[in-house]
């Protein structure tokens, strides 16, 4: 099977420059639904689309089964062409708003904030607004712009449901200082968790490659497939009846790592909407109970190492509360 993909250039913005993938139906693909084979074809190419977003492109065209439109039910035949020209993604601007930031540190260079859990880093679609980098983009007049405009300043993320603390460049010596140490694993990032179960181990590491998952490409799981090395190290805090507090350390910063990670060893989050499984018993909190409690880098310009620390959120404090008076 040969499949070819037509990657995006760096054209103006008034030339083309759709992605296009382009294959042929072998012998053991025949009968499959169109929808669903593109979705295994281009999982194996580690292309992140969901079937509701393949349904979309079969509805409106942009997939075609030798040149014609299609079904996302219709069976394939051998010898079946399928192309697929992604069309151009919707712009999306970032602007500054008005939001509180709770600022841990600041100076010309660089700048540390508590971001609280439900808060997305940058915007993307579906997040337009209300993101880290609008408040940033109201709160500061200088920010880096290694990683173009929506992501300025934005050297490393916190999911939206983890609550914790966020390193900001304000220009590019600074971002590119700081790049460098996390590509490095020099940067000192320690979370606080609470986990189902009761960890016997005092502590120990996880080391254990994550990719995406193949039936649902928004997930990740531990495989060996099209993944990343990936290793955290976790110790215990304080066990309760079902549930344990574990300080957690970051080698490597991959997507969901704590969440995956815990999951895989039979210990996933408490709240975590999605690799929880017990979404029935939070405790009370609004959320999952991960929170990035401790940050510490070498300054991009001084070269002097900083460290800060953040308490974890009220609700999570609450739960735990709960769980020492049981």
């Amino acid at each position: 099977m040969a499949m070819e993909s037509k990657p995006k250039t760096n054209l103006p913005d008034s030339s083309p420059s759709n992605e296009s993938f382009e294959w042929t139906v072998e012998e053991g693909q025949k009968g499959e639904r169109v929808d669903k084979h593109i979705a295994q074809m281009l999982a194996q190419q580690d292309q992140s689309f969901s079937r509701s977003q393949i349904q979309e492109w079969i509805r409106t065209g942009a997939a075609t089964v030798n040149g014609a439109e299609v079904k996302a039910n219709a069976k394939l035949a051998v010898g079946d062409t399928i192309r697929i020209v992604l069309p151009e993604p919707e712009p999306v601007e970032a602007f500054p708003e008005n939001i509180p930031l709770e600022i841990a540190y600041e100076d010309s260079d660089v700048i540390v904030i508590n971001k609280p859990r439900g808060m997305v880093v940058h915007p993307a679609a579906g997040h337009p607004s209300g993101t880290v980098v609008n408040a940033l983009l109201y709160h500061c007049k200088d920010l880096s712009g290694i990683n173009g405009v929506m992501r300025p300043g934005i050297v490393h993320r916190i999911d939206k449901d983890t609550s914790g603390l966020l390193m900001v460049a304000k220009n590019d010596l600074a971002h590119a200082s700081l790049a460098e140490q996390l590509k490095e694993h020099s940067v000192t990032r320690k979370y606080r968790a609470l986990v189902y179960g009761v960890m016997q181990h005092d502590k120990g590491t996880v080391d254990a490659p994550i990719g995406r998952a193949n039936h649902d490409r928004k997930l990740y799981v531990v495989t060996e497939k099209n993944s990343k090395h990936a290793v955290t190290h976790f110790a215990v805090n304080e066990r309760f009846d079902e549930y344990t507090l574990l300080d957690l350390r970051l080698e490597t910063g991959r997507t969901h790592q704590i969440r995956v990670h815990m999951k895989y060893i039979g210990y996933p989050l408490v709240g975590d909407p999605v690799y929880g499984g017990k979404s029935g018993r939070t405790l009370g909190m609004s959320g999952q109970a991960l929170h990035a409690e401790t940050l510490g880098f070498k300054h991009p310009r001084t070269g002097e190492y900083l460290e800060f620390s953040a308490p974890i959120p009220e609700d999570m404090e609450h739960a735990l509360d709960i769980l020492r008076t049981r």
